[in-house]
């Protein structure tokens, strides 16, 4: 774990944005860089797609990064080596 340092101003949006669907500023930082990091993985796929693939992957026990490199999009193989 880390210290990540970001602007004030989105610091402001991730509380904003974490307040409107209830999560910690922390927990939103990571899913807008869960997402991110899956957009730039996967461009084909749009956020619907995304947002499953996390489901299942969360479902499964967690995003492993390793994993869903190695795999087709939509189809990631989920571990919990990558869940925090």
């Amino acid at each position: 774990m880390g210290i990540v340092k970001i602007s004030d101003q989105m610091h402001e949006n991730l509380r904003v944005a974490g307040n409107a669907l209830s999560r910690s500023i922390n927990a939103q930082a990571e899913h807008w860089m869960r997402v991110g990091m899956l957009t730039e993985m996967y461009p084909e796929l749009n956020h619907r797609e995304i947002s499953q693939m996390l489901v299942r992957a969360e479902l499964a026990g967690g995003l492993d990064l390793v994993e869903a490199v190695s795999v087709q999009p939509g189809k990631a193989r989920a571990t919990t080596a990558g869940k925090h």
